[in-house]
């Protein structure tokens, strides 16, 4: 698919991975149309993008809210007309082990936080995946899919929650590029190890030093290589039901 001229929706676009692609995206001609629950946030990626003379309007929603996002998709296919991409990205996490003795008691992931990121990492990827390609289909055009999964999806300690949710989004893109492929629609998925985003900057110190050491190329992704991985799913019209590891070689 070109790029130039294509109408494109981006979840999580505040910042981080979603704003890079969005970058990247307008330099390369897209219109945007940018999804964030932080309104002050996603307008400055919007001011960014028009920076690089693109065509930008934000739409406030959360995306486990089944009616805010079919609210969001409509306005946003009135005021560009239907779809032809869209990046599943907006995430949260709420880590912690499942059980931990602590104290003569048992201290319990909460079903509240396992909850919390299955409704933002697996219902609001179906959510904002059926509704965008409902217009694709509905343009007759066709388009593009891009789920945001992680390495997690393999399983890591810790992130019981967020891993079942991004194994699940791995799952999902295999399952819609098999059932949409008919209607001349790609589903792909990228899942990336450590990123330089403000999740990881969040960690201490120590705990960065000892991931990065795992990693064969010694360091984190940057933001910009993880939209590129992006592009190159947008534009190889071959590539679709597969999940694209970006991890510097950790899951060797």
């Amino acid at each position: 698919m070109d790029i130039t001229d294509k109408t494109i929706v981006i979840t999580g676009a505040a910042q981080g991975l979603g704003r890079s692609m969005a970058l990247m995206l307008a330099r390369q001609g897209a219109r945007l149309a940018l999804l964030d629950l932080s309104e002050e946030h996603v307008r400055e990626t919007a001011q960014l993008c028009r920076d690089a003379k693109a065509q930008v309007r934000t739409y406030a929603a959360d995306v486990a809210d089944e009616d805010a996002v079919v609210r969001a998709f409509a306005q946003a296919g009135a005021d560009f007309g239907p779809i032809d991409g869209l990046i599943c990205n907006a995430g949260t996490n709420a880590d912690a082990l499942l059980l931990k003795p602590q104290d003569g008691g048992m201290q319990k992931m909460s079903l509240a936080d396992f909850n919390k990121v299955v409704a933002v990492d697996l219902t609001g990827v179906f959510l904002c995946a059926r509704e965008g390609a409902a217009q694709m289909i509905a343009s007759g055009r066709g388009g593009v899919l891009i789920n945001i999964s992680s390495i997690s999806r393999a399983g890591n300690v810790g992130q019981g929650n967020y891993a079942a949710a991004k194994a699940g989004v791995c799952a999902m893109t295999v399952t819609w590029a098999q059932e949409l492929a008919r209607y001349k629609i790609r589903v792909a998925a990228i899942a990336p190890g450590f990123s330089d985003t403000q999740m990881v900057a969040r960690m201490k110190p120590e705990l960065q030093n000892r991931f990065r050491q795992r990693i064969p190329l010694q360091r984190f992704a940057q933001p910009e290589e993880i939209a590129d991985a992006a592009r190159f799913i947008f534009e190889n019209d071959y590539f679709t039901g597969r999940t694209l590891e970006l991890d510097g070689g950790l899951r060797l």
